[in-house]
């Protein structure tokens, strides 16, 4: 069962290339900072714009670079199930730990549909599968009766939730009869998420403060909520700033400032503006981030 701190991180680009160095340095500031995992190509990754060749190469890329000393959890997720199906094997090809795959977006799918849509892709692949469950970009909510429903197929293993409603863990711990990972995807509740049974984090903050997000993430695993809170109520600033434009906006423009990469973006995502740069110079400034 996977737990901990997994990161999703950001794809350098410079150039309108994956910036291949900045990308392995990046994974390297990651296992230093005390990350579980890392996921690459995921929607802080800009899946939306990346081919089908630089979304296999970035998988392979982050396996080859952690070298098993972390764990690799490939977003292979699509509103097309063909496509999921591939860019699954050709994870589980690479020796991904693990698989993130999306609700369907756009299309709209019914819950016979979406339970389909994950039954082939289990059946088409050897490999653990994590349900991301998004309603702000997907619209759909996949209930918890209905991943419940999924746990039953022999590789849905678990769930990144990122609904924002806390209840969803207790009643997802009832549901669920086997070994289930229940990881939040709201860097903002994170310790309240893992006090009421969450297994840790896909977070987004930790491309940029590993270290702190990794220090809150086992203080949480020795059941010191407290202290964990204290660090949670530093970030609380930085997680707002963070999620004020479209995710990964803000992320990408904060690595550009720690020196981790450029800033640059790939359309129909922009530049933040002015006023978010230099609330983030600052916010980082304070915690030492820079």
């Amino acid at each position: 069962m996977l737990k901990g701190l997994f990161t999703a991180i950001i794809t350098p680009f410079k150039n309108g290339k994956i910036d291949e160095n900045s990308f392995a340095n990046l994974i390297e500031k990651q296992i230093a900072g005390g990350a579980d995992g890392i996921v690459p190509c995921g929607t802080t990754g800009e899946s939306p714009t990346l081919s089908h060749d630089e979304h296999n190469h970035l998988i392979k890329l982050a396996i080859n670079v952690a070298k098993g000393r972390i764990k690799i959890i490939a977003g292979t997720g699509s509103n097309c199930t063909r496509e999921a199906i591939s860019l699954t094997k050709k994870a589980s090809d690479h020796k991904a730990d693990a698989a993130l795959i999306v609700v369907p977006y756009y299309n709209k799918p019914t819950k016979e549909g979406i339970y389909l849509h994950y039954k082939a892709i289990n059946d088409n692949s050897d490999i653990p599968i994590i349900i991301y469950n998004v309603p702000s970009r997907t619209i759909i909510d996949i209930s918890d009766t209905e991943i419940a429903k999924l746990s039953e197929l022999k590789n849905i293993t678990g769930v990144k939730d990122a609904t924002g409603d806390l209840s969803r863990v207790e009643n997802l711990r009832k549901m669920v009869k086997k070994d289930f990972s229940i990881l939040s995807g709201e860097d903002p509740a994170m310790v309240e998420f893992n006090k009421l049974g969450g297994n840790g984090i896909i977070s987004v903050t930790a491309n940029i403060a590993p270290n702190l997000c990794s220090s809150m993430q086992k203080l949480c695993n020795a059941g010191d909520f407290d202290r964990a809170m204290q660090i949670q109520n530093d970030l609380v600033n930085l997680n707002k700033l963070l999620f004020t434009n479209t995710n990964p906006i803000p992320i990408k423009y904060a690595c550009y400032l720690a020196g981790i990469c450029s800033d640059e973006i790939r359309l129909p995502l922009s530049s933040p503006s002015p006023e978010l740069q230099k609330s983030l110079k600052e916010e980082l400034t304070k915690l030492n981030i820079i």
